[in-house]
């Protein structure tokens, strides 16, 4: 091969492989920053998958994603949203709880960020629900509407109870807000409410251990992305306490656990997923409203019940999406 050819040949593979950068480069990239370990949220990344593929958006044709997981250990947070923003992502998805959406919150002023997340106005996440007013927008959870019914439905479940506790992770910065509702519903109906607070295995374990020094005939377990990471952990330890648990998701209920009411996780993860994608279209965070859940669960486990000496009262069935037998 002659000199000529052999020059023209490399120039050929230059401007091919200028190209592919170039295309590699043009494609946008989503960061997923999340509280738990990716395997409990499958089902939730694949529905994220679905509201992209709705806004024309496929992974690895036409976007790219990049994961950040804390594994549980929220303290973690803020370093892996620094990571996502010098990455220069194009959007940020921060669907799994508060904490994700506080961090990245802390992270960047400009990058756009879907979030979802407990009274998202009252935590300064959003100016308001129907104008964010800047570069964050998505879902509330409700967490401050939703979990004082829980309690109300754990007492119509558990009339006898007179004490129930309240677990919580003290580390979420949504804890704090709710506790007041909470002590007000309890006072209410009569019932106790001592406060539990857990952030590591080993003090999920002494809670659990401290409910027949509090005389506690029930627990009210509040939704968190390190509480979900631990389902397992304590659907057992109220197996083996025989304490009736309500829980803020399906899967609690389906892992085990007597009693779940809460928001459709799939739901909001394929909505923020179309969110994402219309941010990656060019519509302003400041200009998507922040959405409230329309789709409710409430899943019983009749196994459970029965395990518990428990009988599920005929209202509580016949608002039940799911009933496990």
């Amino acid at each position: 091969m002659n000199r000529r050819k052999l020059m023209l040949l490399l120039a050929g593979a230059l401007t091919t492989a200028r190209a592919l950068r170039a295309q590699q480069k043009a494609m946008p990239v989503i960061g997923v920053l999340g509280s738990p370990s990716p395997g409990p949220v499958a089902a939730d990344i694949a529905a994220f998958h679905e509201g992209l593929s709705e806004a024309g958006y496929v992974e690895g044709q036409n976007v790219a994603i990049e994961y950040r997981w804390a594994e549980g250990r929220l303290d973690q947070l803020p370093a892996l949203a620094a990571d996502l923003v010098a990455r220069k992502v194009e959007v940020i998805a921060a669907l799994a709880g508060t904490p994700p959406a506080v961090a990245a919150k802390g992270a960047t002023s400009t990058i756009p960020i879907v979030f979802s997340s407990g009274d998202p106005v009252g935590l300064g996440l959003v100016a308001s629900l129907a104008q964010p007013g800047s570069n964050l927008t998505g879902f509330s959870n409700m967490s401050s509407e939703l979990t004082p019914k829980r309690l109300e439905l754990l007492s119509e479940l558990v009339p006898q109870a007179k004490v129930i506790a309240l677990l919580v992770n003290p580390n979420n910065p949504g804890t704090n807000p709710l506790i007041p509702d909470l002590q007000e519903a309890a006072g209410a109906k009569g019932v106790e409410l001592p406060i539990l607070k857990a952030s590591t295995d080993g003090e999920i374990d002494a809670a659990f251990a401290s409910l027949v020094q509090l005389h506690a005939s029930a627990l009210v377990v509040v939704g968190d992305p390190f509480i979900t990471t631990r389902r397992d952990q304590l659907v057992a330890l109220a197996s083996r306490h025989a304490v009736p648990a309500i829980y803020h998701l399906r899967s609690f209920a389906e892992a085990g656990g007597l009693i779940s009411y809460g928001m459709s996780g799939i739901a909001v993860w394929r909505q923020g997923g179309s969110y994402a994608g219309r941010v990656l279209k060019g519509a302003k965070p400041a200009d998507l409203p922040v959405q409230q859940p329309t789709t409710f669960e409430l899943v019983v486990n009749l196994k459970t019940a029965k395990a518990l000496g428990l009988t599920v009262p005929p209202s509580i069935l016949a608002r039940a999406t799911e009933v496990i037998e």
